[in-house]
């Protein structure tokens, strides 16, 4: 990009925003270049997404609407709308280059005044970075852990000049900048894919940092109140936590009003003739989804308003069904339970499964002992679905995660009235039929100790229903499952919420956005060189 057009570029943002901090201003210079802007006239085509790794909600708003109305970024007055950074006292008149800059930094001990809105204006030290490291940033290329390492000790050195206790909001703000301007090196992703907002498992390496530095001076009777940064679920009051966990995840998790083409009348009609279809067995599958997708107004109201899942079953049978349980996940989520879940695993199973087979299994014995289980019960079973299997399987392992709280075993022939429901999880669960998921050619789903699908006949079939209960039946994920169901959510179904949680919260227990557990896992793929 010319300077000149990054000089323009610099004035269309300063003209809606003209006291925002340099160092943000260069991040939103960078953002832009990475996504292919070169221009003024690209600027059109910039969306509030694109801008959110660097900016605020309201000012990536302000932006997009400006831009969007004239092509030239004519600037809104800010006598109408004044801007929602803080202002500093001596905003600077240029914008120096990330290389060219030096962070603002107060004496060693960090003793000395700051200015409360310190990050804004904080220089990320690029300059000081390894030139090893500096080459694989510039030619977007993922740095060595050890590298990466490096860079985090650098920049957390920085960060503890200007302020001796940064928080966690303060880090992530830091590693979100980071992230915009080498998004290639550093973002988190697995073949390709960006997890979650991409930034994550840098704050986290950050905040881990700065709290090792500050550990020494910590005191050790006094415990620190954690400081507030708004990401946790414990910011929510009680009685919201359960609705926000409900939520979690959802784009479309209560619908205010019927649609204009339905009444009562026509979705209880609606509704009759689905329980219909279910018990003839003799039906249209696109027929019976479009009835799904009409009808997902009332079915909302019932499972919100706390409806059994014994007297959901009887009401809205094709709720538990393959192809009506994908309807009614995807107007949910918007999400397509089997054809996302596919996709992912095509493009990121094999490369997961060399991972935790030559790497994790030398290190976990948990794993190591897992597969050499699966060589003997594998067998003859190849392909998609045994991989899936094992995939499954390892995670669990890897995660210390218990293999009961998934799955229950009953005999090759057991029938759904014979099932021992009071053995079971309330939590969702497959029921195998037979003794190894590799063997076996039948599988059920129970939910609340209820048997509510008792011929699923592909493993494949009855994992995404056991994953798309939780979201379609307000259930969070049990704390002995929280990680490789996170994992999953995150890395194969493609939900990526930056607040909340799904996990069933425990009082007085931190609830943090990203299990750390994921978090390192993800990162450890995406630094994983393999053939």
């Amino acid at each position: 990009m010319a300077e000149s057009e990054i000089q323009r570029i610099n004035s269309a943002i300063t003209a809606v925003f003209p006291d925002l901090p340099v160092a943000v201003l260069n991040s939103v210079v960078d953002t832009l270049k990475a996504l292919g802007a070169e221009t003024t006239d690209d600027l059109q085509y910039i969306t509030e997404g694109d801008l959110l790794p660097v900016l605020k909600p309201v000012q990536a708003r302000r932006l997009v609407v400006s831009w969007a109305q004239n092509n030239s970024a004519a600037p809104i007055p800010t006598s109408v709308c004044p801007s929602p950074v803080s202002i500093c006292s001596n905003p600077p008149a240029s914008s120096p280059s990330p290389a060219s800059t030096t962070s603002t930094s107060s004496s060693p001990g960090g003793s000395s005044t700051f200015h409360p809105d310190w990050v804004d204006n904080f220089q990320i030290p690029w300059q000081k970075l390894p030139e090893e490291l500096l080459q694989s940033l510039e030619r977007q290329k993922r740095p060595s852990p050890r590298l990466r390492r490096e860079m985090i000790r650098i920049v957390a050195s920085e960060i503890m000049k200007v302020c001796s206790n940064p928080t966690k909001r303060n880090t992530t703000e830091i590693g979100k900048r980071m992230v915009a301007k080498y998004p290639k090196s550093l973002q988190d992703v697995i073949e390709g894919d960006v997890v979650g907002p991409g930034y994550h498992s840098l704050a986290k390496q950050l905040q881990a940092r700065v709290d090792n530095v500050k550990r020494p001076n910590t005191p050790k009777i006094k415990k620190r109140k954690p400081a507030s940064d708004g990401y946790d679920t414990e910011e929510v009051p009680a009685k919201q936590k359960a609705s926000v966990q409900d939520t979690y995840g959802c784009v479309n998790w209560e619908l205010k009003y019927l649609p204009l083409s339905e009444t009562g009348d026509s979705q209880q009609e609606k509704k009759e003739k689905l329980k219909m279809m279910f018990q003839e067995m003799n039906y249209n599958t696109d027929d019976m989804k479009k009835l799904v997708q009409s009808t997902f107004y009332t079915q909302r109201k019932d499972i919100n308003k706390g409806t059994s899942i014994r007297q959901l079953t009887q009401e809205w049978p094709f709720l538990f069904n393959e192809a009506g349980m994908a309807a009614h996940f995807q107007e949910l989520t918007g999400v397509s339970l089997m054809e996302c879940f596919l996709a992912n695993v095509d493009k990121k199973c094999r490369r997961l499964l060399s991972f935790l087979k030559s790497v994790d299994a030398p290190k976990h014995k948990q794993v190591q002992d897992a597969f050499i289980k699966f060589q003997t019960e594998r067998g003859q079973l190849d392909g998609c679905s045994g991989d899936i299997i094992q995939m499954v399987l390892l995670l669990l392992a890897h995660f210390g995660e218990k293999e009961e709280n998934l799955f229950h075993y009953v005999d090759t022939t057991c029938l759904a009235q014979e099932v021992l429901t009071e053995k079971l999880p309330a939590i969702p669960c497959i029921i195998v039929c037979g003794s190894s998921c590799f063997t076996a050619g039948t599988f059920m789903l129970s939910i609340d100790q209820e048997v509510v699908n008792d011929h699923i006949t592909s493993f494949i079939h009855a994992f995404c229903l056991l994953f798309g209960s939780y979201y379609c039946f307000n259930i969070h994920y049990p704390v002995e499952l929280r990680s490789t169901l996170e994992f999953f959510q995150r890395c194969f179904f493609s939900i990526n919420p930056e607040r909340g949680t799904k996990v069933q919260w425990k009082k007085n227990k931190k609830v943090l956005p990203v299990n750390p557990r994921v978090l390192t896992l993800i990162a450890d793929l995406a630094d994983y060189e393999w053939t």
